[in-house]
């Protein structure tokens, strides 16, 4: 029987430092060009409480390219709402 994805994160090691990684909801910036940024709000992440390294997982990075795909490139700053 496999364990909950839950379990498995809470025994993931960071890559940095060696701790173990926590699941935590975080706001990410994104620099989409030379003047344009992209704050995306409220992204599920594994990170490590002791460097704050984090890592998303595959199906986060995906909605997070197809949000940053449908912000315009023209703005300098602008702050979406990750939402699964």
């Amino acid at each position: 029987m496999s364990e909950p994805l839950a379990t498995k994160a809470a025994t993931m090691l960071c890559m940095t430092c060696g701790g173990d990684m926590e699941d935590r909801i975080t706001d990410l910036p994104f620099k989409l060009g030379d003047h344009s940024i992209v704050i995306v709000n409220d992204v599920p992440v594994l990170q490590c409480p002791h460097c704050h390294a984090y890592l998303m997982r595959a199906p986060v990075m995906a909605q997070i390219e197809r949000l940053l795909e449908s912000t315009s490139q023209t703005a300098e700053l602008a702050i979406l709402r990750y939402a699964a």
